[in-house]
């Protein structure tokens, strides 16, 4: 028997690109209607009157409460939220600035917590919704000049599976994906990259299809947690 797809308000961070931006396009493929933020929409135009741009820098952490809080105030209708923002900076801890350590757990972790915040109690009265994570495989390892970056996703992880326990009461699915190397623009900034073969990356619609997946899934059955990896992990670095 074909299960009917019926149509979802999803709020998706980072939509502007990587993850976010493939993930938008296959929502609104799909027929969903998209909320997207992201801090500059101005280069990527989804050509639907089912996405709604929400230019909003989630970085600026002293200015997320009011602005979240208005936005869900706004769209009371969204069922699911993908929290796909986040960013790269790696190096040994003594390279970091205290500047860029706050930063960097900002976006990366504190963010999603206050998107998260803002949203659920409207979330939890609902019959069935969903909060997907995009964390890595940074979570699930420390690893060498990555320890800010490790942090930040360790403690989106454990986030999420403490939120699961809270809202396990309620028809809200929390669930976690945890990707190796994606093909975007995350290492544009970075010195490195993974090796250029098809077998080296994961590609962000790899990714979004995992989140339809769960997206799709019976009310019934929660998918936890998924990790995502390239067939090889072969990495290329720029000679900088």
């Amino acid at each position: 028997m074909t299960m009917t797809r019926q149509s979802r308000t999803i709020l998706i961070s980072g939509a502007s690109s990587g993850i976010g931006r493939a993930t938008s396009e296959l929502m609104l493929q799909n027929g969903h209607r998209v909320i997207g933020i992201g801090r500059d929409f101005s280069k990527c135009d989804f050509n639907s009157d089912r996405f709604n741009a929400v230019e909003m820098d989630l970085g600026d952490i002293k200015a997320l409460p009011d602005q979240l809080t208005a936005l869900a105030k706004q769209h009371p209708e969204v069922d699911a939220i993908i929290n796909c923002a986040g960013q790269g900076r790696f190096g040994s801890l003594e390279e970091f600035s205290y500047k860029q350590i706050y930063k960097l757990m900002d976006l990366n972790f504190t963010s999603h917590a206050f998107v998260c915040r803002a949203f659920i109690p409207q979330l939890k009265k609902l019959k069935h919704s969903n909060i997907i994570f995009i964390g890595s495989e940074a979570a699930l390892e420390g690893t060498q000049k990555g320890s800010i970056y490790c942090a930040s996703k360790f403690a989106l992880r454990g986030f999420a599976q403490a939120l699961r326990q809270e809202c396990s009461g309620s028809g809200l699915h929390i669930s976690i994906i945890n990707p190796g190397m994606v093909k975007t623009e995350f290492f544009d900034q970075l010195n490195f990259a993974p090796g250029v073969d098809s077998t080296n990356f994961i590609e962000a619609a790899d990714v979004a299809n995992t989140i339809n997946m769960i997206l799709d899934s019976r009310p019934g059955t929660v998918i936890d947690e998924i990790n995502l990896s390239p067939l090889k992990k072969v990495v290329k670095f720029n000679n900088t």
